[in-house]
């Protein structure tokens, strides 16, 4: 699933057109110049929002805006475990990378072209951090191919960056294997020494234990491999002004050696040594930034360099962001740079950051309302949530570009309340209403999710995949999300045989959720899935597939257990057993449970759990339409009175009153006045019927079919 190509981001223009062009200094949609907002020390735009939430379609749109007007790089951390072979990104899409070092190459890749300076301070410390693990030939290739996107983007090289990843390769491979020979003959040596030692029987010292340590043996090639990779750039281009620079930053005991090996040792050793060699990295890429914008170009004005880092809540991503925000928070910043930088994280701003500044998308029109207060890290971040479509965002994305019969004239409220404006889902099923109207089919609110996409793939199926991208949490979650809570969703796993690794599926389910940031701290009382949207999405979702499945799999068995499961916890689970009840189809129990409980009880306080009951149960999905016809606005309305004429007309009043309350309790259909109305009446029927509920029932009466109309919670008298 996408987004359509040249679908507008639709409230979105704050972000866009107002506080990126004011830190830019040039403007959104026409090549010219506008003021700038903040000059020597610029926030840090954090935008943060869910799938789908139109995170990366900001940087997309911002990337075709600014491309060839000022210095861009975009690029998008990634988890450890998913980096590719690191490529120039010819397609158009943004370049990856997984670790820190993988990301200032792509930073340099992007901005080296663009700047008077090509990072000769960054480079050389790049290549020191840079290495393999000898015999491992995609490590090798992939460290050689960024080494040579570097030369090549700094002009320092020319010619096939894959000729020159070989190159460099071998170039470094051979150098080492030399000083591995000459390492190799000093040994020699010195077993001869020490043998000519022992038989003149002159006492030593030397230690002739040939045991070795294997990790430590891998430790020294790899710094043997760093080494010869450090030599080989020194060689070729004579760093001399890097090297200075990074040695200022070492303690004075090992100044006398070469910075750049240092550097190389720190990074590799980990822990706090690699967190500093990591900072002086940064430094360098900063101090590179700032050096190629001299009074000349400060003078004029030219535009400072544009960072586009899309899903920083990944490893890469987050280090670096936090390592630029305790640069640009010294005392005294040593390089002031300009550079502007708009980030994405996927769920809210990061933890620890409590001196960020938090700016909803209509408070950046005028001014970013920013400024940096105390010397936290934290006080240089500007976070932004990006906020769900309005209703008047989404008129326009079922607007077609030629003359065609109407639309329904509900069909953009019915859009929001359904996805709650969510951007990504919003643009789908608009562009699915256009598609099925096109060919002739008429789109009421309640036929949204029954529509395809443009390539025939049902459309809970195609945002399905956007929203959860692992299949097998997300099919695992579709069945789950059928049952109430945790407990229950661990009887219906293990009913239906989930098979996995995780010895407790619906932990393992709501796990995932959470680090997708869809929930924070899944109650086990509340349900499994608690974003209305992805219920919705994922029950629907189980209704297409379960249909007609065998096994015990189908649509009505799942609901036939997870009632009896209710069933078993009495009166506290009698509105759940009923739910399912009524979406398994069998409305006839439900009514007549209702009904007996109308008529048997007589304390005043059932009252208020009997409507409990008659609301939560009509909140049930609705069955597979294969397998059941939906009549409940004929039977709501008492077109099929006669067919139960056999009951007592308490039981027909009931049996109206829920067809009518589960018809409003969908929540993504308009209300449909009739049966608002029909709510109302069939209540008030009920109340004078009764010897002590009159009074809840008179009540719930007159604020239900209120409520139904204005898509608010059904309220309980005296709850």
């Amino acid at each position: 699933m996408h987004v359509p190509e040249g679908a507008p981001l639709y409230g979105r223009d704050p972000l866009l057109r107002s506080l990126v062009p004011r830190l830019t200094g040039l403007a959104y949609d026409e090549r010219s110049r506008t003021v700038r907002e903040h000059q020597g020390d610029l926030p840090v735009v954090l935008v943060t929002g869910h799938h789908g939430m139109g995170r990366t379609a900001v940087l997309d749109e911002l990337a075709s805006r600014y491309a060839g007007r000022l210095p861009l790089a975009r690029v998008r951390a990634v988890p450890a475990e998913s980096e590719v072979l690191p490529s120039a990104s010819a397609d158009g899409t943004a370049p990856v990378a997984s670790t820190l070092a993988g990301l200032l190459t792509e930073l340099v890749c992007g901005l080296g072209p663009g700047l008077r300076r090509h990072f000769p301070v960054l480079v050389p410390g790049l290549f020191a951090v840079s290495g393999w693990h000898r015999g491992n030939a995609e490590q090798r290739d992939a460290a050689c191919l960024r080494c040579a996107r570097l030369l090549l983007a700094c002009r320092l090289a020319g010619g096939d960056e894959n000729a020159l990843r070989h190159t460099w390769a071998t170039a470094v491979e051979g150098r080492l294997e030399a000083v591995e020979a000459v390492e190799a003959v000093n040994a020699v040596n010195a077993v001869n020494a020490v043998n000519a030692n022992v038989d003149t029987g002159t006492d030593t010292d030397a230690d002739t234990d040939a045991g070795t340590d294997t990790d430590a043996d891998t430790e020294q090639s790899r710094q043997a491999l760093g080494g010869a990779l450090v030599a080989e750039y020194v060689d070729r281009y004579r760093p001399t002004a890097a090297q200075e620079w990074y040695r200022s930053r070492f303690p004075q005991g090992v100044r006398e050696r070469d910075p750049l090996v240092v550097l190389g040792e720190w990074f590799r050793q980990g822990g706090d040594y690699r967190h500093a060699a990591e900072q002086s990295l940064v430094a360098a890429f900063l101090h590179d930034v700032a050096a190629s914008y001299g009074r000349l170009q400060r003078w004029n004005r030219e535009p400072w360099p544009l960072v586009l880092l899309d899903d920083a809540h990944c490893a890469a991503g987050r280090d670096f962001l936090q390592l630029l925000l305790e640069h640009r928070a010294l005392p005294e910043r040593p390089d002031h740079e300009e550079l502007v930088v708009v980030a994405t994280r996927l769920g809210g701003p990061p933890d620890g950051t409590p001196d960020a500044v938090r700016r909803d998308l209509a408070e950046l029109v005028r001014s970013s309302g920013w400024e940096r207060k105390g010397l936290a890290p934290s006080a240089g971040l500007l976070t932004v949530p990006l906020t769900p479509l309005a209703r008047d965002d989404i008129l326009p994305l079922l607007v077609r570009d030629r003359p065609a019969p109407p639309l329904h004239p509900h069909l953009a409220s019915a859009v929001h309340s359904l996805t709650g404006g969510h951007p990504a889902v919003t643009t789908v099923l608009c562009a699915a209403v256009l598609d099925a109207t096109e060919r002739g089919r008429s789109v009421g609110p309640r036929d949204l999710l029954g529509l395809g996409t443009g390539d025939g793939r049902p459309v809970g199926e195609a945002v399905l995949e956007r929203l959860l991208p692992d299949r097998r949490q997300r099919d695992r979650l579709t069945m789950l999300s059928l049952a109430r809570d945790s407990t229950a969703a661990e009887a219906l796993a293990d009913h239906l045989r989930l098979q996995g690794p995780d010895q407790l599926p619906a932990n393992s389910a709501t796990d995932y959720l959470e680090d997708q940031q869809w929930q924070q701290h899944t109650d086990p009382d509340r349900p499994l899935v608690t974003d209305p949207l992805l219920r919705t999405l994922l029950v629907h979702e189980a209704r297409r597939t379960t249909q007609g499945a065998a096994d015990g799999r189908g649509w009505h068995e799942i609901h036939r257990f997870l009632q009896l499961h209710h069933a078993q916890r009495g009166e506290s689970g009698e509105a759940d057993a009923l739910r399912h009840m009524l979406a398994a189809g069998n409305a006839e129990t439900v009514v007549a449970t209702l009904t007996e409980e109308f008529q048997s009880e007589q304390d005043e306080q059932a009252a208020s759990h009997w409507l409990l009951c008659l609301r939560y149960a009509a909140t049930a999905p609705t069955p597979p339409t294969g397998e059941w016809t939906d009549e409940r606005t004929q039977v709501a309305l008492g077109a099929h009175d006669r067919r139960y004429s056999n009951l007592h007309e308490i039981e027909r009043c009931v049996n109206r009153l829920l067809h009518a309350q589960w018809h409003v309790s969908e929540p993504h259909a308009q209300p449909d006045p009739d049966m608002c109305r029909a709510v109302g009446e069939e209540l008030a029927f009920l109340s004078p019927r009764h010897p002590s509920w009159h009074a809840v029932l008179s009540q719930a009466a007159r604020s239900w079919p209120v409520a139904a109309r204005q898509k608010r919670p059904f309220p309980i008298p005296g709850q």
